[in-house]
């Protein structure tokens, strides 16, 4: 398969992902953290899609168009590793959706990234919460969501938090 070709697919299975998270999500309450801006494409789409949810996005750096770049308020910059661990007093509520889309590709460092996001992903989630990611997560009590139709296996990695969260701390 041409990178065209792997790149349209990815995009397409993100899309569907993103769509059905926010029609399942539209009864938890909470906030939206978005982790990796990257191109804005994936804020730009939930922003549109969830206008009435206050939306926190963290990355290092922005290299995204400017219409897809959130307001200062609601954009964290810096190590993912760090700011979303400290970041409860600025947010002040638990997140309903949490898209990380912080994938490398890298055998190695994803399993290094996944052994650090996903005690900070469980400590930030809102009960009932919806988790997106394109990194396999270890999420004790969690749901595993089956993918939609369309969706390659892997791809993708869908939960859903307990309805009452447990606080792992973050390590």
């Amino acid at each position: 398969m041409s990178r065209l070709d792997s790149f349209i697919r990815r995009v397409t299975a993100q899309r569907e992902i993103l769509n059905f998270m926010i029609e399942q999500v539209q009864s938890v309450p909470g906030t939206v953290l978005e982790l990796g801006l990257g191109n804005g494409r994936t804020f730009d789409h939930i922003r549109e899609a969830l206008p009435d949810r206050e939306i926190f996005v963290f990355d290092r750096a922005i290299r995204a168009n400017p219409r897809c770049v959130p307001d200062g308020e609601h954009m964290i910059l810096g190590e993912i590793r760090d700011t979303l661990e400290f970041c409860g007093p600025r947010i002040r509520e638990k997140a309903a959706f949490i898209h990380c889309d912080l994938g490398s590709g890298d055998p190695t460092t994803d399993l290094a990234t996944q052994s650090w996001i996903s005690p900070l992903i469980a400590l930030h989630s809102a009960p009932g919460a919806l988790i997106a990611s394109g990194l396999a997560l270890d999420l004790p009590g969690y749901e595993v969501l089956p993918l939609p139709g369309g969706v390659q296996e892997g791809r993708y990695f869908l939960y859903r938090a307990p309805a009452q969260t447990t606080r792992v701390a973050a390590e």
